[in-house]
């Protein structure tokens, strides 16, 4: 018992919480047809978290989301001068600029000495979930000792805020995205500034991508955003019940995830353990696949 709570209970609720977020927010994205928008947020973020790293020495959120922003606005500058130096289209431009940022970031990561702050190539692709320790915690009692809550790994804090942000958005702005997802012309006519809720929905998406990629890396906040929320959107037409399901998966990845990636390789006789936000990505996609072959919205004529 104690083992769990000191080795297992901070890393598991962090990827839960995590994968609870990036559901609730790839929701709108799969209605909106934006499921990339994590995908390329986590690509243009990791060189500007890397130099915010070298410039300061530390991995303080604030510098990092300061770098994050800084290489999103450098994004915009490079796809614009792509799109209108090469005469190629924007999806083209916005392909080139992603895989060449992400790839610069892996190189700064190779070429810098970060592997002492768990700031590597391995740790910003599959994350850092098993180095969440929590010494403190000894027990269920270490649950209602404030001494023991103080020594909590900051990680937990950051994703709880996040969590909670997005929650508040969601419930605030819930009518604006339902008419912004569905019909943006509609939104605009009835004043629900659709370019506005936009806004807002993409830079959550990129406080939520950023919040959670020291601690379980971007593969998992890509696998997040886009898994649960697509296999939701196969098995119901009804936004509430979507959110519902998209929640659920994301639990179910979360934590079988990170039994599999803990324990798996043991029930096979094999003495060695697997990455956890690895493993949890690879449980959402399968899940995924479950909703594609078996889920009752998932012919192209239903749905």
């Amino acid at each position: 018992m104690s083992d769990f709570f000191m080795f297992s209970l901070v890393p598991l609720t962090v990827a839960v919480v995590i994968g609870m977020t990036c559901a609730l927010l790839g929701n709108f994205l799969v209605l909106r047809r934006q499921s990339l928008i994590g995908d390329a947020i986590s690509h243009v973020a990791l060189p500007g978290i890397v130099v915010s790293f070298i410039l300061t020495g530390m991995l303080a959120s604030g510098a990092m989301m300061l770098g994050a922003g800084v290489s999103a606005l450098v994004t915009v500058v490079m796809i614009e001068l792509i799109r209108r130096l090469g005469r190629v289209e924007t999806s083209a431009a916005m392909g080139v600029t992603f895989t060449s940022l992400f790839a610069l970031g892996v190189l700064l990561l190779e070429w810098h000495d970060a592997a002492g702050v768990h700031l590597d190539v391995e740790h910003a692709l599959y994350g850092n979930l098993e180095s969440l320790i929590w010494f403190e915690g000894t027990g269920p009692a270490a649950l209602f000792d404030p001494l023991a809550l103080a020594e909590l790994p900051p990680q937990l804090a950051r994703v709880v805020l996040v969590w909670g942000l997005v929650v508040v958005f969601v419930a605030a702005f819930r009518r604006h995205l339902v008419l912004g997802s569905f019909d943006p012309d509609f939104a605009a006519s009835v004043r629900a500034h659709p370019a506005l809720v936009d806004l807002l929905l993409v830079t959550l998406v990129a406080v939520a991508a950023i919040a959670a990629f020291e601690a379980v890396g971007s593969i998992i906040v890509i696998a997040m955003f886009i898994c649960p929320a697509a296999a939701a959107r196969l098995m119901t037409d009804r936004l509430s019940v979507q959110i519902a399901w998209s929640q659920g998966f994301a639990v179910i990845a979360s934590v079988v995830g990170y039994v599999l990636a803990g324990h798996g390789p043991g029930w096979l006789g094999i003495d060695a353990s697997l990455s956890a936000a690895g493993m949890i990505a690879t449980v959402s996609g399968l899940l995924l696949l479950c909703a594609c072959l078996l889920g009752p919205r998932r012919h192209p004529a239903v749905a």
